[in-house]
């Protein structure tokens, strides 16, 4: 072979091998630094293991701040279960420190998998969390995490829901708002090689858990806490197979309380029957409303023109013949005559039979479908009913007359509530809410807000007007006297339904309510309450539950911090238990014996040395009780 052939295939070697490492350079330069990155990111994956950080559910609070749902901090045991150098020994000392069974311990730290959460250690406290800490097990980690807190315990616990160990809403406005209140996990990330063991020289890394949304609600908690205590005291005097209440602010469709019984702790909701906690009574329960719904029949006859309430008669016997059927008044005997003003002030049965023939049965209709009966309000709560109304092409001159006074159908609290706020507040029928807007807990931001949603207007000014004026009647001169509150301008309407079971009404078996509004001449807020079949009383609606009514009211009023108005209607039926008021006199600058003289209905209670009055509380022309404390001051 010629040296120039070798020289030759020398060459060609050379080219192939300086061609082959240079495709080798190309290939390590490519990965070392195109790929490099995404190689690192995988093997980091490959190696990483995560310690979770819950986020912090967001608070609920009320329209004031005042937090209804919030946190409570419970940290979590984890085991990382290669890291385990002793598995028996931890296993003795973590289950010691966990009040749990040794083998079970053994199991979750022996177990084939990269991190494992103990069940026994979940949510646990504080001190716990450092005793484990302080035993300095290898594999053994404490990671942050928080319980759900109720802090008022059964207080609005329909309305709020509640939220289950992993902090899910299950329930109520938990549920409805879980997405937002949830935030996103956060968590601390370290490397392990293929033992599993900690790598050292490998930082771990960290990231922040996102906290959930606040939410704020419609619900004021002066208002709700008037609400609870007078569903207490119902409670302990009736013992009610159940009671609803809610109160609506009625120029917007705010909640601003809501309430029922029977309740539960949303803490402890695992300790109540799901009947219970499942049943948000106020939006959810069915039934025939009564007297209550004489009010959409008197706005619908007012609109219509088809009555004079001050000019026109009607005489009441005591019952009406209607399609072959007698139908009665509550009264035995009937009202006699009076003007249609005094039908509404006695919640005359045949008077209001007489209005419904009067508007026929496609017009009330048509104004029981524009309040919004037979479907639902559209309320941000779950589980909300529709009501039950008589098919319009089977209604017959005795399912009119039944109608008109609020037998026969059935409706829910909440529509109820809805359809008298439109009734009072000028004609607006507003979409009831409870949640009013979420913010971030760091910036304050409003990420998003309810306004109201008005969807109709139903009736005229006019015609809400002269609703107003009739209901005001009813409280200061008929069959709601018990809501009477000296000093505010308080109306509403009575109502009391017979239950019915399989087709057939239950005997001395009655759910009583009262409608209240307040103050008439300017509606801030429409407060309802019914209860179902009070124990050891008549059961009429005018002597359970406007009582109560009047006693809410004229807290919420000073709650609402609306003045008192001196031209409210004298109340004019009085029981013997009514005490009446009277106006404080002015006593300022008189002498001892001048006060002696006086003939006061007063007990009077004095302080200081002097001779003359230089200060008396209350104040001249405070009107109160009959046999109210005054406290006078002498020099």
């Amino acid at each position: 072979m010629s040296s120039v052939t070798v020289r030759k295939r020398l060459a060609l070697i050379l080219v192939g091998g300086l061609m082959i490492f240079g495709i080798i350079d190309f290939r390590l330069a490519y990965v070392q630094f195109i790929m490099g990155n995404g190689l690192t990111s995988e093997a980091k994956e490959l190696w990483s293991r995560n310690i979770p950080f819950e986020p912090e559910r967001g608070k609920i609070l009320d329209r004031n701040g005042v937090e209804l749902a919030t946190n409570q901090s419970s940290p979590t045991v984890f085991v990382v279960p290669r890291q385990v150098k002793d598995p028996t020994a931890t296993a003795e000392r973590l289950a010691a420190s966990l009040n749990m069974n040794v083998e079970k311990a053994y199991e979750y730290i022996t177990k084939v998998a990269s991190i494992v959460r103990i069940p026994e250690g979940r949510k646990i406290s504080y001190e716990k969390a450092q005793e484990i800490e302080g035993l300095k097990l290898n594999g053994v980690y404490i990671g942050e995490d928080s319980t759900r807190y109720y802090p008022y315990g059964s207080y609005l616990s329909h309305v709020l829901g509640f939220a289950g160990i992993d902090n899910q809403g299950l329930m109520g406005l938990e549920l409805s708002y879980d997405k937002a209140l949830s935030g996103d996990k956060g968590y601390v990330q370290y490397y392990s090689d293929a033992k599993g063991q900690k790598m050292p020289d490998m930082a771990d890394d960290y990231a922040e858990p996102v906290d959930g949304l606040d939410l704020y609600l419609t619900i004021d908690t002066q208002i709700q806490t008037i609400m609870e205590r007078e569903l207490d005291n119902a409670e302990a005097l009736y013992n009610p197979d159940g009671i609803v209440a809610i109160a609506m602010d009625p120029n917007t469709g705010q909640i601003l309380g809501m309430s029922s019984r029977p309740n539960f702790d949303p803490g402890s909701f695992q300790d109540v029957s799901p009947e219970i906690y499942n049943r948000n009574l106020p939006i959810w329960s069915t039934y025939e409303p009564g007297s209550t719904f004489k009010i959409i029949t008197l706005a619908a006859a007012l609109e219509e023109e088809v009555v004079d309430l001050h000019n026109e008669n009607f005489y009441d016997s005591g019952h009406v013949e209607v399609g072959g059927s007698t139908l009665h008044c509550w009264t035995r005997g009937g009202h006699g005559d009076q003007t249609f003003l005094e039908v509404v002030q006695n919640s005359c049965n045949p008077g209001f039979v007489e209005l419904g023939q009067r508007l026929g049965t496609e017009t009330l209709f048509s104004y029981i479908d524009a309040f919004g009966f037979g479907k639902k309000t559209g309320i941000d709560l779950q589980g909300e009913g529709a009501g039950i109304l008589f098919d319009i092409d089977r209604v017959g001159p005795v399912e009119l007359a039944t109608t008109a006074f609020g037998q026969g159908v059935a409706v829910t609290p909440i529509q109820q509530v809805v359809a008298v706020a439109a009734a009072v507040n000028g004609g607006t029928l507003y979409q009831p809410y409870v949640a009013k807007e979420l913010v971030d807990p760091k910036t304050g931001e409003v990420v998003m807000r309810n306004s109201p949603v008005a969807k109709g207007q139903v009736i005229s000014q006019e015609t809400s007007k002269q609703v107003r004026e009739a209901l005001e009647s009813v409280v200061a001169l008929g069959t709601g006297g018990g809501a009477y509150v000296d000093g505010y301008r308080v109306g509403g309407k009575t109502g009391t339904a017979q239950k019915a079971e399989n087709g057939r009404y239950l005997e001395n078996n009655h759910i009583v309510s009262f409608m209240g509004v307040a103050p008439m001449d300017d509606p801030k807020v429409v407060l309802y309450l019914a209860v179902d079949n009070p124990k050891g009383t008549v059961q009429f609606g005018g002597v359970v539950a406007a009582p109560i009514v009047g006693n809410m009211m004229e807290d919420i009023m000073h709650a609402l911090e609306v003045e008192p108005r001196k031209e409210q209607i004298e109340k004019e039926k009085r029981t013997w238990q009514d005490i009446p008021y009277i106006e404080v006199p002015n006593l300022i600058g008189l002498t001892k014996k001048e006060l002696s003289q006086q003939l006061l209905n007063f007990q009077l209670e004095a302080e200081g040395e002097g001779n003359q009055v230089v200060q008396q509380s209350p104040d001249p022309g405070t009107r109160v009780q009959e046999g109210s404390k005054i406290r006078v001051y002498f020099e």
